[in-house]
């Protein structure tokens, strides 16, 4: 089977995902700082500071899968988390976009993560598809930016996919977990007007999505990685609620509070619009989790085998 070098590959993403590849019988690699072998997983050196690479890194690779880039949801905007956000994205793609023009081996394809933060913190009835053009806001100006230095890699002959991503729900970590475990409590709540849209995503779906971008030679350019039922955030509430046997009793949590709390990271709370997945389907993905209730029982089901 083909080789498979994942960068990002010990996030929640990525430790997902390169479990999910080796289960399908592909070789999967990982670049690290450290350049240490894993017990699961070859590992290759980088440094993103200093943009030095083991070229093996890319002569070794069948197709690159880059997930590389800070949590966007750890630290409070200020204006230097924003330059950190923007910069451990562009800086990786740029690395390998050296490394790759460099090499005398080019990967069959390079699929890169993006976010549905292409097309901005807002609130709207508008349904965004891929053609939509990213929004002017920092969410939006920062997959831009990456998506832009992904296109330079198509440059060099390489098929490219950019997987925009909305809320990835996992049965361990990530953001599921933490909203779960206030209406464990019956201490949830809907956020600001509750209204907003949470575009989301079982993760095996979202493997899946992966799986195809690297067989599926027709597959070029953006796809909303989205399940196709919409939930606001209410909505979500609720359902968690329901699964797990409880009830939302609280009233809603101010937008005020919140932006208190948080500051202009927020906006990525109090906010949300539809995302269209019509593309993903049409390129003939079927959705295993297309209801989000069937998508939250099997998580928490698997959270219990754990």
């Amino acid at each position: 089977m083909a080789t498979i070098l994942i960068t990002g590959g010990t996030g929640l993403i990525g430790n997902y995902l390169s479990r999910f590849l080796k289960e399908k019988g592909y070789t999967v690699a990982l670049l690290s700082r450290s350049g240490k072998h894993s017990e699961e997983f070859p590992v290759y050196f980088w440094d993103i500071d200093k943009q030095i690479i083991d070229p093996k890194a890319i002569t070794s690779a069948d197709y690159i899968i880059h997930l590389a880039g800070e949590n966007i949801g750890a630290k409070r905007w200020t204006e230097e988390r924003k330059k950190e956000i923007i910069s451990s994205r562009i800086l990786p793609t740029q690395l390998l976009f050296d490394a790759i023009s460099k090499s005398t081996h080019k990967p069959a394809a390079f699929i890169s993560a993006s976010a549905i933060g292409y097309y901005g913190a807002i609130t709207s009835q508008h349904i965004f598809t891929e053609t939509d053009p990213a929004a002017n806001d920092f969410l939006g100006h920062t997959c831009r930016q990456w998506e832009s230095e992904v296109d330079r890699i198509g440059e060099l002959g390489i098929r490219t996919v950019k997987i925009r991503t909305g809320i990835a729900l996992t049965s361990t970590g990530g953001a599921l977990e933490k909203i779960k475990k206030p209406i464990a409590l019956g201490l949830g709540a809907p956020l600001g007007t509750g209204n907003q849209y949470m575009p989301w995503i079982h993760i095996d779906d979202l493997c899946h999505i992966y799986l195809k971008a690297i067989e599926d030679t027709t597959m070029q350019g953006a796809y909303n990685a989205i399940a196709p039922e919409h939930a606001t955030n209410r909505q979500l509430m609720e359902a968690i609620a329901q699964v797990l046997h409880k009830k939302i009793r609280l009233p809603k949590i101010p937008s005020t509070v919140l932006k208190l709390a948080l500051g202009p990271m927020s906006e990525m709370l109090l906010t949300g619009s539809r995302v269209s997945s019509e593309k993903l389907i049409e390129s003939g993905f079927q959705f295993r989790f297309a209801n989000l209730q069937n998508a939250l029982t099997d998580l928490f089901q698997k959270e219990i085998r754990l």
